[in-house]
């Protein structure tokens, strides 16, 4: 028996399946949620977000304003940087609902250094590649690695240290979190997604190392239509996901070429 013309999230139909039961698992499987809102609605005071992007490129911009809007607090935010002043973020920070900071960089966001010099809020500064590691490592079940970057330094302080080889190591744990906020360019309604450029950076080693990934993209199609040798994060990382609106895609700093520069 064929099955043919239930209603679709994206664009009100489904394509004709060859029983019911077919039908039951691709409805199961449809992660599509209709806006950021609704996509944040478990999330709970003291929880632990992963948020992608690098700077202001690739960041999850829809997902961040709904959270803004929910008021969580007490989070603990683990992002390569904390966005700008009033920008990604940053607006997490103003509005005072994050309490511990995980991540490489923080010189763009002068409220943060304010809020570190207070004490008001807790802050873990990472070696970029050690951070990049440490969520791949959750991702993958890996408790700890050891690393060489770091020895002798303050980052090494209270860890344990080992000798490989005649040389020094440091030992570090992988991340996880409760929540991962991805932006990917483009998603279907199962869940695979596809990046764009230096905008994929930290967004798909943080797909794959929370309990619940929350996925916003540029384009949101039906399933089947996206090229499987192009997908960078499959389906079963990604619980759910919509189609974001009022991107901004905002330039930390523009540089251009003097004129008649070559």
């Amino acid at each position: 028996m064929r099955v043919c013309g239930f209603q679709s999230k994206i664009n009100n139909s489904f394509p004709c399946l060859d029983d019911q039961f077919s039908f039951r698992i691709l409805l199961a499987m449809n992660k599509v949620v209709a806006s950021a809102d609704e996509a944040i609605r478990d999330v709970f005071d003291g929880a632990t977000i992963m948020i992608g992007g690098f700077g202001l490129c690739g960041m999850p911009e829809n997902l961040i304003r709904a959270l803004v809007r929910k008021g969580s607090r007490n989070l603990t935010t683990i992002s390569n940087n904390a966005g700008v002043d009033g920008v990604g973020n940053g607006l997490l920070l103003a509005a005072g609902q994050i309490r511990h900071h995980i991540g490489t960089y923080v010189g763009e966001n002068r409220l943060l250094e304010e809020m570190v010099l207070k004490g008001t809020i807790q802050l873990d500064l990472v070696p970029q590649g050690t951070f990049s590691e440490r969520i791949r490592a959750g991702g993958a079940g890996i408790p700890a690695f050891f690393t060489p970057t770091g020895v002798g330094t303050i980052v090494a302080e209270g860890k344990e240290t080992r000798e490989f080889d005649g040389r020094r190591y440091v030992m570090e744990r992988g991340l996880n979190a409760d929540f991962a906020f991805v932006k990917a360019w483009k998603g279907d309604a199962l869940g695979n997604l596809v990046y764009r450029k230096t905008a994929r950076n930290f967004n798909p080693l943080m797909a794959a190392a929370a309990k619940v990934t929350i996925a916003e993209v540029e384009h949101l199609v039906e399933a089947g239509e996206l090229d499987g040798d192009q997908i960078h994060t499959p389906s079963v990382y990604v619980k759910r996901i919509f189609q974001g609106e009022l991107y901004e895609k905002r330039i930390e700093r523009r540089t251009v070429r003097k004129a008649g520069a070559v």
